[in-house]
């Protein structure tokens, strides 16, 4: 049971790590944040509502994973290196992929209830 608990406590302390020091973690984490909360003010399906979280926290994840990268490259190598760049580049390619992909996601979803909903206000 001990390592169960220090297992999950390793595991916020990196969660705690990438909110508190890495700036897009905290964005993604709030535009995400809205996303679920206007899903959930629109009352959407269930499957949709699965996408929409599937969507924000395959970003938190990528975000993840590219900090421990990073870090990871940084803990080898503290001078230039093109390949460490590369490695760097392509893990923050990888958040920007997933992030496209939520946004794809969330305008298929929220689009049409949203246009609806601004369009029923001009009127």
């Amino acid at each position: 049971m001990y390592r169960v608990i220090n297992s999950l406590k390793n595991a916020f302390f990196g969660l705690k790590y990438c909110f508190f020091t890495q700036r897009n973690m905290v964005i993604h984490a709030i535009f995400g944040s809205l996303i679920i909360v206007t899903g959930a003010a629109f009352n959407l399906a269930m499957i949709e509502m699965i996408f929409l979280l599937s969507a924000v926290f395959l970003v938190l994840v990528a975000e993840a994973f590219n900090t421990a990268i990073e870090k990871t490259i940084d803990l080898y190598t503290e001078e230039r290196n093109h390949l460490a760049h590369i490695a760097k580049d392509v893990a923050a390619g990888a958040v920007l992929l997933t992030s496209i992909y939520a946004v794809i996601v969330g305008l298929i979803i929220l689009g049409p209830p949203l246009w609806n909903f601004i369009s029923a206000s001009l009127n």
